[in-house]
């Protein structure tokens, strides 16, 4: 499993992370055998918010109670979640971030978040708000490091200019078929190509250019919860047949290999997955360290509909 270093995460960091927003369902054991068979794959990194299950703190609560790891090995894995949507707004305040990771710790039954994320950008946002819930969160320690989720480089510069802590993550939707974030840099300045046109003010460069580790959600998704692309032979036949293809020559399986395309780029993606199956949990994190060449990760890129100026 390749791993990387997160800003003030005392331990290396998994390339996949386990997300967990589908385990309310899940009896106990089956989630402790999920968790478990991460952790046997080399996953270090769990993924949370407070909205995910059929209530606040759903997930969270089933995580807890399930004793998905135990406290005696707390210090082995890095716990983060996700704090700014509520029921039809979203809210950045302080008293709100506060009484959310409050929440958070006592449904996950930990004393500390690894890492905090702000969901989805609040257009209210008062960044000294945020940057005060910040430093009380860090001075009591209930969170080690911080972030973001969906955020341009504009809305993590305006926070920047107060929040004192590094800013070492953003999650972001990416998969092969869903790429714009890559795809537009690819077709810079192309007169009347869609692929060109600047959607999100380069989070790509910028997350480079300022150490921060880009999390890719949806990583098997044809678009935004449109359903997966691996096996889809009527959208993208060729492209599962190239998949096949590479999976066949690693000796791994599409779902691999699809978890390479995102790994495989020098920004040192992390690749963030939704499946409750523990077997698919092993197919994504055999594809951590493929190494996939140049001339196979622009075959996918190109056979998922994306141009090539």
């Amino acid at each position: 499993m390749k791993t990387l270093r997160l800003p003030n995460v005392p331990i290396p960091a998994s390339n996949v992370i386990l997300g967990l927003m589908r385990i309310t369902p899940l009896s106990d054991e089956e989630i402790r055998t999920l968790v478990g068979t991460a952790r046997d794959a080399g996953i270090t990194m769990f993924d949370h918010a407070d909205i995910y299950g059929d209530e606040r703190h759903g997930c969270e609560t089933r995580f807890g109670d399930a004793g998905a790891v135990p406290a005696s090995e707390r210090d082995q894995v890095i716990i983060q979640s996700k704090v700014g949507i509520r029921d039809g707004y979203f809210d950045f305040s302080r008293e709100h971030i506060l009484t959310t990771v409050d929440e958070s710790l006592a449904a996950l039954r930990t004393d500390y978040l690894d890492i905090l994320l702000l969901h989805r950008p609040d257009t209210l946002v008062e960044p000294e708000e945020v940057a005060a819930a910040f430093d009380e969160l860090e001075a009591s320690g209930k969170v080690r490091a911080f972030g973001v989720s969906n955020q341009t480089p504009g809305q993590i510069e305006l926070l920047r200019r107060w929040v004192k802590q590094p800013l070492g993550v953003n999650q972001v939707q990416l998969s092969i078929t869903h790429s714009p974030i890559i795809a537009q840099g690819v077709a810079a300045n192309m007169v009347a190509l869609d692929q060109s046109i600047d959607r999100d003010n380069g989070i790509l460069d910028y997350a480079r250019l300022h150490d921060i580790t880009l999390q890719a959600w949806s990583p098997y998704q044809k678009g935004f919860f449109d359903g997966v692309f691996l096996g889809d032979r009527e959208d993208y036949a060729e492209l599962n047949d190239a998949i096949d293809e590479l999976a066949s020559r690693y000796d791994i399986t599409p779902t691999g290999i699809a978890t390479a395309w995102i790994t495989r780029h020098p920004a040192n993606m992390q690749v963030v997955l939704g499946t409750t199956n523990p077997g698919r949990v092993q197919e994504a994190a055999a594809g951590s360290d493929v190494p996939l060449t140049r001339e196979e990760w622009y075959r996918l890129f190109r056979l998922a509909g994306h141009i090539l100026p």
